[in-house]
């Protein structure tokens, strides 16, 4: 942990790989307060974070000192001190493509927006319009988001796929993100971090589904993981142009990490990486993810603890890799 007294709080949106329980109090089938989630967790409560332990979120607000964790900002019981010091706004399935959230009944991007503007004014009432403004100016955003886009929406209904060639709903995904940046740099944000896609072709779930025998020959689709390279690339090209005078908007590149712990898994401990840990590996997600699933014996050696979502394992890696730059984010 770093003694940090630059960055008071913490504000996360987006999608299951930061929403630490969000999708519990929203009418949504996509929910995992429930074991096997969690089993790592403190005391194993399944809190709604879709893998058996920490986010990489946790990681960040315990590195630079804030807190622990990072808890969701539906929670009725938060307390003054832990909504002054950040939430996570971000529900599971969402994405920037506003029908990537309707087709699994989630909070949208804009919603998540809407309800930080809602936080802005409760803060305001309870601690004043100037101390609010100071917070949210030295506080740290971060907004992951958009492998659902791919995988649940664009190749996986045949809404988008039909009117938009792929390069051009990278684009229309650019744009949405574009206009969360400026909402939340109308809102006062500061500092915004975009985590980029991970390699979307390695995930269980989408090898099962490309794979033509997702039994026996189980190898990522480096098509699809290319389609991510490509937008990544998109998408750091668009942050640097909004970057302006007085505001930083930082690119997280999750993917190389990622990319590293499947090709060479046994270098982070790994044994197991194109199946999860929870039931086959293979399909499992959030409800067929549950309390009679069968589990494996040490998540720890697994890089996906479902399907689709990685483990506490993979997650701290992840955040080793993004260490560097936070530090540059906090030395400045």
């Amino acid at each position: 942990m770093l003694f940090n007294n630059s960055i008071p709080a913490i504000f996360v949106f987006g999608d299951s790989t930061v929403d630490p329980g969000n999708n519990n109090y929203w009418k949504t089938p996509f929910k995992s307060n429930f074991p096997p989630y969690g089993m790592d967790f403190v005391n194993h409560i399944p809190t709604g974070r879709f893998t058996n332990g920490r986010l990489v979120t946790d990681f960040i607000a315990s590195y630079i000192g804030i807190k622990e964790y990072v808890p969701p900002y539906l929670d009725p019981t938060l307390s003054l001190e832990e909504l002054m010091t950040g939430v996570s706004f971000a529900s599971a399935s969402s994405g920037f493509d506003p029908l990537t959230p309707t087709l699994s009944s989630v909070i949208s991007m804009q919603k998540q927006l809407n309800s930080f503007k809602e936080y802005k004014a409760r803060l305001e009432l309870a601690i004043g319009k100037e101390r609010t403004k100071i917070l949210i100016n030295k506080a740290v955003f971060l907004i992951s988001a958009g492998t659902n886009d791919f995988i649940v929406n664009y190749y996986g209904t045949p809404f988008r796929s039909q009117t938009f060639t792929v390069s051009a709903y990278q684009q229309f995904l650019l744009q949405h993100v574009q206009e969360f940046a400026q909402g939340l740099l109308d809102q006062g944000g500061r500092t915004i971090g975009f985590v980029g896609l991970p390699p979307i072709g390695c995930l269980p779930v989408v090898i099962t589904m490309t794979s033509g025998n997702a039994f026996h020959s189980r190898g990522c689709s480096e098509s699809l993981s290319s389609v991510a390279v490509d937008y990544n690339q998109k998408l750091q090209i668009k942050l640097k142009a909004m970057e302006s005078h007085g505001n930083r908007i930082i690119y997280a590149d999750i993917y190389k990490p990622l990319d590293e712990m499947t090709k060479n898994p046994s270098k982070f401990g790994f044994e197991e990486v194109h199946s999860g840990c929870c039931g086959s590996g293979y399909i499992e997600t959030s409800f067929l993810c549950n309390p009679s699933s069968p589990v494996c014996f040490d998540a720890s050696k697994y890089v996906f603890f479902d399907s689709v979502h990685p483990t506490e394992a993979a997650y701290y890696y992840i955040f080793k890799a993004l260490r560097l730059t936070i530090d540059q984010v906090l030395k400045n």
